[in-house]
């Protein structure tokens, strides 16, 4: 078992968060095939905004939207470790937790398009964005 760091305090303390943020990300980008996804998709929409005749708003809310998916896929991705650690073995509750988490990532998932399809109308029948 590993044992537990230090507690630091002030700069050094912000220092190591900003690290242990991006060891998450690592873990998240190199061992979770769904935040892989996701990120691709991402990525390719978000290039796919900056192309849109959109306002300014619309691709600010639409960038939110997206990137939120990431941080639910990233608070999914823990609860199943958390839940895979306390409960190795199948138990109904621990089932919950985790289909509550894929639940969370669809919800977002779900508003994210429902936006995409408000933006996508926006500029297919006003003629203009914004």
């Amino acid at each position: 078992m590993d044992s537990k760091p230090t507690a630091k305090t002030g700069l050094a303390r912000i220092r190591a968060a900003f690290f242990y943020s991006l060891h998450g990300l690592h873990f998240a980008i190199f061992n979770e095939a769904a935040f892989r996804q996701e990120l691709c998709l991402v990525i390719i929409m978000t290039v796919g905004l900056l192309l849109l005749p959109l306002s300014l708003v619309w691709k600010a809310l639409l960038l939110l939207a997206t990137a939120m998916v990431l941080v639910i896929e990233l608070l999914n991705s823990a609860i199943e470790s958390v839940v895979d650690l306390a409960a190795p073995e199948y138990h109904v509750l621990a089932k919950h937790a985790k289909d509550l988490g894929s639940a969370a990532v669809l919800v977002g998932i779900v508003i994210t398009l429902i936006l995409w399809c408000a933006a996508i109308f926006e500029i297919i029948f006003s003629g203009r964005a914004g």
